[in-house]
């Protein structure tokens, strides 16, 4: 019996852009019904491959091959119209029109006379929704969606055409749990038609729960194709970054200050209710839970972005009251936003203005704003953070997720805060990227700053915390010191188990 052939298979691409050889001779091949993981570092080339692929830039040398067919790609109708189908990261959609208009957009199915022949669409769109499990239909408006639900919205698409290849980037990101286990459960079906299925992804344990097989870019360069089975999470990380990553769990090796920021009974509506904890200067205080348990909420109220219902917000033991975002900065409280392309950063601006954006009527001389000023402040956190750029003129946009996240952090520094609180600091990031990030979070904390940690993954959590608050819907269920945390018992606190109840 021959072997199958692939569904999708490239040979040799090569890509450069001026100064930059982003893709170097690139081979790697999909099977029909594979999940196949495509991991490496933020800049290894992940994205130009897929952007050949897409047909949004075409490749020096190379050859594109779906079946047997080589292919070229000329643009992303073409590349869907050879069975390419791609869930973006980025949500594309268009919010004013329905699920339906979104899903089928440019495929709408028509009528005598060119009409659009609504009935259909939106039988066709509910069958593929009914797929899906989800809580809306076809009518439903996009823009009343959640960032979950639209990205719901993308993924239907991929189900619209005889797809050879998905490719899947980054699509949990803004997903539950629950809706995870969906998405899952569509790649699983896709599967077993025998698509064949490309997943980026930097979770680990996405693509040791989902992957076959794992191919590895990194500086642009294929480093190898492992068969996820018979590999370990330590395996594909030095394939990936070329080194060994400190996972060890966080010993604090300096001496804690002064209470910096204490809450007593902090609560927000039907959010949160009578959050109380303190954090040291010198100290990183974790906050871990489910999605809904009102982490973000809290980060939110000390930063001026709600309102408390009630509880007093202490700043070195002084009470204080906190209007607005203004207001917290001034009294020496930050905020590294979860959404860091949405909320952190002006895209389209470069580096520098970017970083100096908070305090910009502070720099300016006469009526303009002082280049010299700003050009030194960048420069500063630059070097302090290690932010790779080529020059503060760099648009933001085009730096890897990491370092866009190290502006973020630099510009609320150099501020001067007492008190950094950062939401979700490596999401979006690969592990090379984490690793910087978790260390930046440690030396801050040597440094003296009293330093919150709002995160998902619990690795993350136990691995820069000096204490762990576990929240379960709207409540502080127990802190944890780093030495008598465990997965278990934190597991069983954001499950709402008290420690009453688990003994």
């Amino acid at each position: 019996m021959s072997e199958p052939k692939p569904a999708l298979r490239l040979e040799q691409i090569v890509k450069t852009f001026p100064g930059v050889r982003a893709l170097d001779d690139v081979s790697f091949a999909v099977m029909p019904g594979e999940v196949h993981a495509l991991m490496g570092e933020n800049g290894a080339g992940k994205s130009t491959l897929m952007k050949v692929l897409g047909g949004i830039h075409q490749p020096d040398s190379g050859q594109i091959i779906v079946g047997d067919e080589p292919v070229q790609m000329r643009s992303p109708l073409e590349a869907k119209a050879k069975g390419i189908v791609f869930i973006h990261q980025e949500l594309s959609l268009a919010e004013e029109l329905s699920v339906a208009e979104n899903i089928y957009l440019g495929e709408l199915p028509r009528r005598r006379f060119g009409r659009v022949d609504w009935a259909k669409l939106y039988d066709r769109t509910d069958a593929i929704l009914s797929r899906l499990n989800v809580g809306f239909n076809a009518r439903t408006i996009v823009g009343t969606l959640s960032i979950a639900n639209q990205q719901m919205v993308e993924i239907a698409r991929a189900l619209t055409v005889d797809a050879k290849a998905v490719i899947f980037d980054e699509p949990t990101a803004s997903l539950t749990d629950a809706e995870k286990s969906v998405l899952f459960d569509v790649i699983a079906d896709l599967k077993d038609q025998g698509v064949g299925i490309i997943y980026i992804s930097h979770r680990m344990e996405e693509i040791f729960r989902i992957t076959d097989r794992i191919s590895v870019l990194r500086d642009g360069l294929y480093r190898g194709t492992l068969d996820t089975a018979d590999t370990t999470e330590d395996e594909v990380t030095q394939l990936m970054i070329g080194r060994k990553l400190d996972l060890s769990r966080n010993v604090s090796h300096h001496e804690l200050g002064e209470v910096a920021l204490e809450v007593r009974g902090l609560s927000c509506g039907h959010l949160f209710e009578d959050i109380s904890f303190t954090v040291h200067a010198g100290e990183v205080v974790g906050f871990y839970g489910l999605v809904g348990a009102g982490r973000t909420e809290i980060a939110e109220t000390l930063f001026g972005l709600r309102t408390p219902s009630a509880g007093t917000i202490l700043l070195d033991g002084e009470p204080t009251r906190i209007h607005s975002p203004a207001d917290a900065i001034s009294k020496g409280i930050s905020l590294v936003p979860e959404d860091r392309k949405g909320q952190g950063l002006v895209l389209g601006m470069n580096c520098r203005d970017n970083m100096t954006l908070p305090q910009v009527e502070d720099l300016t001389a006469g009526p303009f704003v002082s280049d010299g000023a700003e050009i030194a402040i960048f420069d500063l956190y630059r070097d302090k953070l290690d932010i790779r750029t080529p020059g503060w003129k760099q648009i933001a946009g085009n730096l890897s997720g990491g370092n866009q996240q190290k502006i973020v952090i630099g510009k609320w520094l150099s501020m001067h805060p007492r008190v950094l609180i950062v939401d979700e600091p490596t999401r979006g990031i690969d592990v090379g990227s984490k690793s910087e990030i978790h260390n930046l979070i440690r030396d801050l904390a040597a440094q003296g700053y009293a330093v919150i940690v709002i995160s998902s993954e619990m690795p993350e959590v136990l691995h820069v915390s000096d204490r762990i608050v576990a929240m379960f819907s709207g409540r502080i269920i127990r802190t944890f010191s780093s030495d008598e945390v465990t997965e278990d018992n934190l597991i069983q606190a954001i499950s709402g188990i008290t420690t009453e109840q688990a003994a």
